[in-house]
């Protein structure tokens, strides 16, 4: 352990970057955005994914302030990034410094693609293309016999060499059959072997107008066609795969006629000749050099503070965005809680209490009243249930049907004829009135 290279988190972290940075280069990704977020200080953040799998994007101030665009979540976009990590987390995140639309950035996307290809298969080296014919007596031109481009090359060549011959190869050099109709023009001019020189082109147009030279078949009849080719496609600015394959590129269609005008021809090669040994000696000094320059590298981006910064600026982001999340937390906290508080002083406001209590003392009056009527029809009832009962035992009742009650003179009830003498006077109560009797005999029964 004492002899070990013990590695600290930050060590390792910023060696990882180190390796991932050297290992690839510049990439080209195309994904849908997600969870995208600009932050204050200019700088992009957003997730790049597809159907299976996600991957961080960091596009900082000074790139994204040249973007065609802003994405935004849901977008499918095409990006140039380059792998880095972002240490104080570890996390591997893509740093992109071009962002394009998803459609055309696919068809550039496949313009890359296959430039890359017919590299690395070596159709593109300077040294397999072939030099332009010190003399050129007939020119073959593969175009459209209507268009512009004809009508510069060949206002151009009677400017500069009317006795040039001219053969047109005609070709439609826009649409879905033009890249076909291409191919078969140059390989009826390869078959017919009249020409010393072929200047293949069309005028400017956008990139699906001038896409049929960018097919891969006919970059390949290009590159494998005998005779020296010149490809003029477009405007200055307009790349083409034609332009890569071809011999020589031209600017334009009428670049394309000067270069093959015999009193151009001379500097031509030798300019080439030129081109081909100062590249030549470009490509040594390079391949010398090349070792220093990746220890330079290593070191620089060792110590390089714009990386440093960076890496504070985006950490810097990453505390601002949580801050805002945590103060809008506590806002929402807050504002529940003073809401709450509301309701409680609503609930304890004395006339939402005068007013329940009121409702209350209301109820108990009617169930006061409701049971005092209930008692009062219970006691009539009653009254009533008693009174007939009464009435029914009183003696007053057995008088209403016509019986009396006889009394001795000491006021007895008489019950039973032995209870009385002849001669004795009694007293006979009616229903209505008295009636005095003298007992003259009696019978028992």
């Amino acid at each position: 352990m004492s002899q070990a290279d013990i590695y600290t988190v930050s060590r390792l972290n910023s060696e990882v970057r180190l390796t991932l940075e050297l290992q690839f280069k510049q990439l080209w990704l195309v994904g849908e955005v997600s969870n995208f977020v600009a932050a204050s200080s200019g700088h992009w953040y957003f997730t790049l994914k597809d159907q299976a799998a996600q991957v961080k994007v960091a596009m900082f101030k000074q790139a994204n302030r040249y973007a065609s665009l802003q994405p935004r979540s849901g977008q499918q976009v095409l990006i140039r990034a380059r792998i880095s990590v972002y240490e104080p987390r570890g996390e591997y995140q893509l740093l992109a410094d071009m962002i394009e639309p998803a459609g055309d950035g696919l068809l550039k996307q496949q313009y890359e693609q296959l430039k890359a290809q017919l590299a690395a298969e070596g159709l593109l080296a300077p040294e397999r293309k072939k030099p332009l014919p010190g003399l050129v007596k007939r020119v073959g031109v593969v175009t459209s016999p209507t268009g512009a481009a004809i009508r510069d090359i060949l206002t151009v060549l009677q400017r500069r060499a009317p006795a040039l011959e001219v053969v047109i190869y005609p070709s439609q050099v826009q649409g879905a059959t033009a890249a076909q109709q291409l191919v078969q023009a140059l390989q009826s001019a390869i078959r017919r072997n009249e020409v010393d020189v072929l200047i293949i082109g069309r005028g400017g147009g956008s990139l699906e107008d001038l896409w049929c030279f960018n097919d891969e078949t006919l970059a390949r009849q290009i590159a494998c066609c005998p005779i020296p080719t010149i490809s003029a496609v477009g405007h200055e600015i307009d790349f083409t795969i034609a332009d890569f394959v071809a011999d020589m590129r031209a600017a334009t269609p009428s670049a394309a006629a000067e270069l093959v005008s015999p009193d151009q021809q001379q500097q031509l090669q030798l300019l080439q000749k030129n081109a081909a040994r100062l590249q030549q000696s470009m490509q040594n000094y390079l391949r010398s050099k090349s070792p220093a320059l990746q220890h330079l590298q290593h070191r620089l981006q060792l110590l390089d503070p714009a990386r440093r910064l960076q890496q504070q600026q985006q950490r810097l982001d990453e505390l601002q965005l949580a801050l805002t999340r945590a103060l809008q937390r506590q806002l929402q906290q807050f504002t529940q809680r003073v809401a709450q508080l509301e309701q409680r002083v609503y609930q304890q406001n004395p006339a939402l209490q005068l007013s329940r209590q009121a409702q209350q003392l209301n109820q108990l009056q009617q169930r006061l009243k409701q049971a005092l009527q209930t008692q009062l029809q219970q006691k009539q009832q009653h009254w009533l249930l008693f009174s007939s009962r009464l009435n029914t035992v009183s003696p007053l009742a057995t008088l209403q049907r016509g019986y009396s009650i006889s009394l001795t003179a000491e006021g007895k009830v008489v019950t039973s004829a032995a209870q009385l003498q002849p001669g004795d006077q009694l007293e006979s109560r009616l229903a209505q009135g008295t009636v005095i009797s003298v007992v003259s005999h009696t019978q028992q029964d």
